[in-house]
């Protein structure tokens, strides 16, 4: 998997809002935020896309999930609801080849997205 900007937050060799960190996980707020509450949650694992995790990356998928809840609960808006969002290569929208999970929360969410 090539370097992307993600892994350079990881190793804190550039910048970003940490909001959330464990010893798999990393969470920052979006830089190009799309709702009030834009959280990327990633795995420390350098895993590019969905379709490159594995069975043995399910515990940390489930953990990926459980940190965005656990985030939405924190900070007040999981009972008002929240949209968790995980883009997979250039058709799904993914922009950085890291996964990433997006939490999108603080306003009413449209279907389709918007």
């Amino acid at each position: 998997m090539a370097d992307t900007i993600f892994d350079k937050i990881i190793r804190r060799e550039i910048p970003a809002d940490i909001v959330y960190e464990d010893d798999e996980l990393l969470a920052f707020r979006d830089v190009n935020p799309q709702a009030p509450v834009h959280v990327l949650f990633i795995p420390k694992k350098p895993i590019a896309t969905l379709n490159d995790a594995t069975a043995e990356d399910a515990a940390l998928l489930g953990r990926l999930l459980l940190a965005a809840a656990g985030y939405a609960r924190r900070e007040g808006f999981a009972d008002q609801g929240y949209r968790t969002v995980l883009n997979c290569n250039e058709y799904g929208g993914q922009t950085v080849f890291h996964l990433h999970l997006h939490l999108l929360g603080g306003r009413q969410m449209h279907w389709p997205p918007g």
